[in-house]
């Protein structure tokens, strides 16, 4: 990852409006693990990130930040609730399952990555087995017993001029296997008949996987279209041909020095200061303290070391405050950001500036239906208007507030449109939002003469 932290910040300016400080603060976070990454390893063992603590209410863009953050450099990243957690003894998910939860993302990533190196060879591999099950629609399963003792039935041998006419159908095949002529012709083939899996004190277990590899795996005959049956297929050829043990060496790896780990409502397990210690919330705290001072964790994977993950915390902070935290979890937050609340130029960027703009989503989602939507500069201005009153009136709800205001406006057009109905464009215009928004901008304006 060479990306500067101006290049960081552009990026995402894409998605995010405002909050600079924010975004300043990660993209020099994630620079300085590329500068550590070039450091000889006696020093570079000695530096540890700095982590950051976001301020801010609900809705402004914290977890977005974050992960927009691990996406534009594929690192494994996590978000968890510090609400989610109890202190060691008491019944619920403890501390560590968060660098589990990591470390299995990492694989995920990790899995992928390889699958798209070897994605081509699959895709033949795939088509082949495909071809056999077209020529061959009366093969007999696999027998297990046989899988187990190793004995495998011998092919009888075919005479040449079998072995030309077979030759010629399967190419025959393979070409309108390419030119996808055969998507809905349908074949049998045998699948692995995975064990259903069972929750015991929150972790799933699957009862077959018991037994290791020391007994065949069970499989099934399924009967399916060509197109589904290749996307099945070729995960199968995937797993032959990816070296598991080399992904999950690199994934522990990936989580240890890349991952990032994002902690929501931290502000909700701080003691209150005017009602004396809390002692369910900072137990929570203290048993969080060690994964972020360092320390080492037991996964499915191996032994993962926490020291150079990055930790992100945010909370709103409205009623506890940030000494409320035990002072040795915030000396582990050194970078600390405020964000604000957004106003009404903000809310009017969010809906036209962003790549994932709510007015782009919802022209996307009814052009399916024949509704093209176009949104005037009018109506901009009045929904920008309102989302900023109504999070200003009632709870500030930061951006999500757009998303209540937009199913409002758009409720009839997305009942009406049904796609049995020829292309018709309509205008949004701020005329049409305050109209559709009536009785929400009565009720607002009433209560400014309500004491």
């Amino acid at each position: 990852m060479e990306l500067t932290p101006k290049e960081i910040v552009k990026e995402l300016n894409r998605y995010i409006i405002g909050q600079d400080d924010a975004k300043r603060a990660v993209a020099v976070a994630l620079r300085n693990r590329y500068r550590r990454a070039q450091l000889p390893e006696e020093i570079r063992n000695e530096i540890v990130p700095k982590n950051i603590l976001m301020v801010g209410p609900t809705g402004v863009g914290k977890t977005e930040i974050a992960r927009r953050l691990a996406k534009l450099v594929d690192a494994p990243f996590v978000k968890v609730e510090a609400t989610k957690f109890t202190e060691v003894g008491y019944v619920g998910r403890d501390v560590e399952s968060i660098v589990r939860d990591l470390v299995e993302a990492s694989v995920r990533l990790c899995k992928e990555q390889a699958s798209q190196k070897v994605k081509t060879r699959a895709t033949y591999m795939a088509n082949e087995r495909i071809i056999d099950l077209i020529l061959h629609p009366n093969r007999k399963p696999t027998n297990p017993i046989d899988l187990l003792l190793g004995n495998k039935p011998k092919e009888p041998e075919l005479p040449e001029s079998e072995k030309k006419q077979l030759s010629s159908r399967r190419e025959e095949l393979r070409a309108q296997l390419e030119s996808g002529q055969l998507e809905d012709y349908e074949i049998e083939i045998e699948v692995e008949d995975t064990p259903q899996e069972v929750e015991i004190n929150g972790a799933s277990v699957s009862i077959g996987m018991i037994m290791g590899d020391m007994m065949p795996k069970k499989m099934k005959v399924r009967r399916m279209k060509v197109s589904e049956a290749r996307r099945i297929l070729i995960s199968e050829e995937e797993g032959k041909l990816i070296d598991m043990d080399a992904v999950k060496e690199e994934a522990c790896r990936r989580a240890e020095q890349d991952g990032i780990i994002f902690i929501d409502e931290i502000d909700k397990v701080a003691g209150r200061s005017n009602n004396g210690p809390d002692v369910s919330r900072e137990g929570v705290q203290r048993d969080i303290l060690p994964i972020v001072e360092g320390s080492t964790v037991n996964t499915k994977y191996g032994v993962v070391k926490t020291d150079f993950m990055l930790f992100i915390a945010a909370g709103a902070f409205h009623v506890a405050k940030v000494s409320d935290l035990i002072p040795e979890l915030q000396g582990r937050f050194p970078v600390r950001v405020t964000l604000n609340p957004l106003t009404k130029s903000d809310f009017k960027a969010i809906l036209s500036q962003t790549d994932n703009a709510l007015t782009r989503q919802y022209e996307a989602l009814l052009s399916v239906d024949h509704v093209h939507l176009k949104f005037d500069e009018s109506a901009l201005d009045v929904l920008a208007e309102i989302a900023e009153t109504e999070n200003e009136s009632k709870e500030d709800i930061g951006a999500r507030r757009l998303h209540t205001l937009f199913e409002k406006v758009l409720e009839d057009i997305s009942f009406n449109a049904a796609g049995d109905m020829p292309d018709v464009e309509v205008l949004i215009n701020g005329d049409y939002v305050r109209e559709h928004l009536g009785n929400d901008i009565a009720s607002r304006d009433m209560k400014r003469f309500i004491l």
